[in-house]
């Protein structure tokens, strides 16, 4: 019996873990600790620093920067989002079709800078992306997002505010505005995250 349970929830995993990442086909492509996604406003991944408190430029180096997601697929590569990452209330998860009618997916908000040790409160943001960087292979280099061809993911501890989006067009998730902000970059809602 308790053989059978076990088997049961295998089965069960497996199956969830099929079913949240089948629109995925590019997950043996990308490493685990190199990749961002978006399933919703509540199930993605994100580049963070891989070192408590440090500013977001800082960590743009090889090394410096790690996958989190709000449910990891691979934990020994990728840390945990808590729920609460985004604030209650202040995430918005749009799926659309972009300036040359490509699909897009993104997610902007307010976040909770003090519910991962990895950011400076202090730190006025940076950006990670997948073809910006030295030589156009991303930052980190080889990043990519599940299911698209482009990202670009701003973070703004200062502000309490992030933003990801990933798109099939170059077009729509723009890495030459790294230091317009989230606003700019990825527009959309932002509800008022300073408060």
């Amino acid at each position: 019996m308790i053989f059978t349970a076990t088997l049961s929830t295998i089965a069960t995993l497996n199956l969830y873990f099929t079913g949240a990442l089948a629109a995925f086909d590019s997950v043996s492509q990308v490493a685990a600790n190199n990749v961002v996604y978006i399933n919703s406003a509540t199930d993605y991944c994100m580049i963070v620093p891989s070192t408590p408190a440090t500013n977001i430029g800082d960590s743009e180096r090889p090394g410096g920067e790690q996958t989190f997601c709000t449910n990891p697929y691979d934990p020994s590569l990728q840390g945990t989002f808590p729920s609460d990452f985004f604030q209650a209330g202040k995430a918005a998860y749009v799926a659309g079709s972009g300036v040359n009618g490509q699909p897009f997916v993104q997610l902007t908000g307010c976040i909770n800078v003090g519910s991962i040790d990895r950011l400076n409160a202090a730190d006025f943001g940076g950006q990670y992306d997948s073809n910006g960087g030295e030589g156009g292979m991303g930052n980190p280099q080889g990043s990519a997002c599940l299911g698209f061809q482009f990202y670009v993911e701003l973070m703004e501890p200062a502000a309490n505010r992030a933003c990801l989006k990933c798109c099939d067009d170059p077009a729509d998730c723009p890495v030459t505005m790294d230091t317009d902000g989230c606003q700019a970059v990825i527009p959309g809602n932002y509800f008022d995250c300073n408060s």
